[in-house]
């Protein structure tokens, strides 16, 4: 601004896209959604970060937030590409009639994996968003994703605290937070609570990402931490979000650590007898419904 109050234009020319270079970062965008997929856009924002056509800032993320909004209205990436589990509906399943039930109930029967395991397994995430990029794992291992939203409330954690207690094996938790002062102690403080609330219970927790080796090993995109965090100062200067992990090493860590305590061929014997079992379920609607046509 010159002395007389008249303010002129900045020097500093900034650098507009082309069309083609829009369509490319659009095509790389796409490249990391597809071999990612499901992942959140703060975890395509990473991505494209480490990959270096996307600047780390709160405009890079707006930049590839825009970009996957206009892909997916123009049907250039499918929807379900992308998780969001911040936003959800409540509604009652209902039927026309008892075979449509039975040929539901074929879709989701699930043969109980760990009844005759000498362990039980539970996954903790901080972040609900990234719990749709977990589940699959979870879901095909029959482990109970538990979704702590940073610090777990008292009551959530007494549940699971009860349900541990009641067990006769050894419980083995599985923390994934952000490496900040704040995701660090969260992970800290759902072992020491559920460890106050089942003294009896044989308790192993085990903190699965974030972790200093993993920054290091992976090269996981930085941060400065939070300095106004009360934690700060025995922390460090860094800190790394779970998003950073590429969400197929991030799958691949949960899928490990479940596997330690499965029999290698115990999943294949049970989807042998769970898809013969649902055979039986479509059967039955086959013949309720040729029974409701007479």
């Amino acid at each position: 601004m010159t002395p007389n109050g008249i303010y002129h234009p900045s020097p500093i020319k900034r650098h507009r896209a082309t069309k083609d270079e829009v369509e490319t970062r659009r095509d790389r965008l796409y490249e990391i959604v597809r071999d990612g997929r499901p992942m959140t856009v703060r975890q395509v924002f990473y991505q494209a970060t480490v990959q270096g056509f996307i600047e780390k800032t709160e405009a890079g993320y707006q930049k590839v937030q825009t970009d996957l909004t206009i892909m997916r209205r123009a049907g250039r990436l499918p929807y379900n590409w992308l998780a969001d589990n911040t936003r959800w509906q409540r509604r009652p399943k209902t039927f026309d009639s008892v075979a449509d039930a039975l040929v539901e109930t074929a879709r989701l029967y699930r043969k109980s994996l760990w009844s005759s395991a000498d362990c039980y397994a539970e996954i903790w995430l901080e972040k609900d968003a990234l719990s749709g990029v977990i589940l699959p794992v979870t879901a095909e291992y029959d482990v109970p994703l538990m979704v702590a939203r940073g610090y777990a409330s008292l009551s959530f954690l007494h549940s699971a605290a009860e349900q541990i207690a009641d067990l006769d094996i050894p419980a083995y938790i599985y923390h994934l937070g952000d490496y900040d002062p704040s995701g660090v102690n969260a992970g800290e403080k759902i072992e020491q609570t559920l460890r106050e609330l089942a003294p009896d219970a044989d308790i192993y927790f085990e903190r699965l990402a974030v972790t200093p080796d993993q920054i290091r090993d992976w090269n996981l995109p930085t941060r400065p931490t939070k300095m106004t965090d009360t934690r700060a100062k025995r922390h460090g200067d860094i800190s790394v979000e779970l998003d950073a992990i590429d969400p197929n090493m991030l799958r691949e860590l949960v899928r490990e650590a479940i596997e330690r305590h499965l029999p290698a061929d115990e999943l294949a014997v049970l989807k042998a007898a769970e898809e013969s079992e649902r055979e039986h379920f479509m059967e039955l609607a086959a013949m309720l419904a040729g029974n409701a046509e007479e």
